[in-house]
C-alpha cells in the first residue's frame, strides 16, 4: 500500500483512512523500542554505544533500525563527529521533545496500573 502524502491542515489529517500517513507515523512511533529510545534519550545526548547500554534487550540490529526510523521522521537528530573511530550521537529535536511528554505520560500512567494490569492478567488466565 501506498501512503498518502498529505498536504493539508493538521485538521485534515484522517486517521481513518489507511494510507493515511497519520497512521504510517503510529506505526513508527508506537512500537516498544521507539518508545523507549525517545524516553531515555530524554533531555539528553547519547551515543549508540550508552542508548544500547541503557535500553536492556535491544540488539544492535534493532537500534538502528529504530533510530535510523526516528531520524527519517524528524524527531532524533543524529550527528557524526569526525574522529577515528567515528563519533555518532544522537539527541531528540523539538518535535521529538514534544512527543516525549506523551510518553512520560504513558510511562506514568503505566507504573501506576502495573499492579492492577498484572492482578487482571493473572485473573484473566486462571
Amino acid at each position: 500500500m501506498v501512503t498518502k502524502q498529505f498536504k493539508g491542515s493538521p485538521e485534515d489529517a484522517d486517521l481513518a483512512r489507511a494510507d493515511s500517513l497519520a497512521r504510517e507515523i503510529f506505526s513508527d512511533v508506537a512500537n516498544k523500542w521507539a518508545l523507549l529510545i525517545i524516553e531515555f534519550l530524554g533531555e539528553r545526548t547519547l551515543r549508540f554505544s550508552e542508548l544500547r547500554n541503557e535500553i536492556e534487550g535491544i540488539s544492535h540490529k534493532m537500534l538502528t533500525q529504530n533510530l535510523r526510523m526516528l531520524e527519517r521522521n524528524g524527531l532524533v537528530e543524529r550527528r557524526v563527529h569526525p574522529t577515528v573511530p567515528p563519533r555518532v550521537e544522537y539527541t531528540l529535536t523539538e518535535p521529538g521533545r514534544a512527543l516525549r511528554e506523551t510518553i512520560d505520560g504513558l510511562c506514568a500512567w503505566t507504573r501506576r496500573y502495573l499492579g492492577d494490569i498484572e492482578a487482571s492478567r493473572l485473573r484473566f488466565d486462571a
